[in-house]
């Protein structure tokens, strides 16, 4: 395992600091060079290289039963053990989640629906049950918000919006879009935040409009809109905090390409079996409504 490291490591330390450190003879470690590489060895040394690939292209944030699951997809044949301890052995760790601050503002004397949904996050067939929510992300520039509705079936975000203030047209134009995607039926369960964008007028008539049917979360909590909190958690673990936007615009392109390309596309989702939510859609009926003539 020594000689193993040092050959893997050794342009960047040198030898010889390394024979210090490890408290071995440069002789030794020249003679294990020679000797042929035994076929476990071999092994060993590729699966490392495609779990490192798959760690890195999991941004970091994937941990042994997901990276697993990633090289079984691509058929590599590999052990969760092994893998787990190929991990550890080489400090590839996910990154932990930070704290999540709450954005909404209830103190308002707007109605409030109740809580229908009841932390039901499961929903058999896509555009049952939509949930969403705002975050907020830094800036040089200053804040740029985020407004996302997300599909309980296959945790697809279906529709966002992002802008410099965090007003009811920001959350209106990530409905908007949601509906234009999507094109959901008469009966849908819209849940949110009591937040005062949530309950203004002009986002209830747009329930309305679409014969959504509105639920809340209660006052103070956030477990009830859990699977949205969830997403945003995994945006900032993933994107938002290993990166430095110096404008919105920076920002907007970034987090345009962790939605559309790499969270619904290529990430694995543990709630959904480590498929991706495009993949595990195209398992499921469509249940869109038809298109008008």
């Amino acid at each position: 395992m020594i000689f193993r490291f040092m050959e893997d490591h050794r342009s960047e330390f040198g030898v010889g600091l390394m024979c210090q450190a490890f408290e071995v003879s440069r002789s030794g470690y020249y003679a294990w060079r020679k000797r042929p590489e035994s076929r476990r060895a071999r092994r060993r040394r590729m699966l490392l290289k495609c779990v490192r690939d798959t760690f890195r292209n999991g941004r970091g944030a994937y941990g042994s039963p997901r990276v697993f699951r990633a090289l079984q997809l691509q058929g590599i044949p590999c052990g969760k053990n092994m893998v787990a301890e190929l991990m550890r052995d080489n400090g590839l760790r996910a990154r932990t989640k930070r704290r999540f601050k709450a954005t909404t503002d209830s103190k308002h004397n707007l109605p409030v629906a109740e809580n229908i949904l009841a932390r039901n996050f499961a929903a058999d067939a896509p555009n049952k049950s939509w949930v969403a929510d705002i975050t907020y992300v830094h800036t040089d520039e200053g804040w740029l918000y985020l407004a996302a509705v997300l599909d309980l079936h296959s945790r697809m975000i279906v529709g966002w919006a992002m802008d410099k203030t965090m007003t009811r047209e920001l959350v209106a134009d990530a409905l908007v879009q949601a509906v234009g995607r999507r094109r959901p039926p008469a009966g849908l369960l819209h849940h949110s935040d009591r937040g005062s964008q949530y309950a203004s007028h002009d986002y209830q008539h747009l329930l309305r409009d679409h014969n959504m049917v509105c639920s809340m979360s209660r006052k103070g909590e956030c477990y009830d809109n859990a699977c949205i909190e969830s997403f945003f958690h995994s945006l900032k673990v993933e994107l938002i905090y290993q990166t430095h936007y110096r404008t919105r615009s920076q920002a907007r392109k970034s987090i345009f390409e962790y939605i559309e390309v790499f969270y619904s596309r290529q990430r694995l989702h543990s709630s959904l079996g480590y498929l991706m939510p495009t993949a595990f859609e195209q398992r499921t009926p469509d249940t869109r409504a038809p298109l008008a003539a």
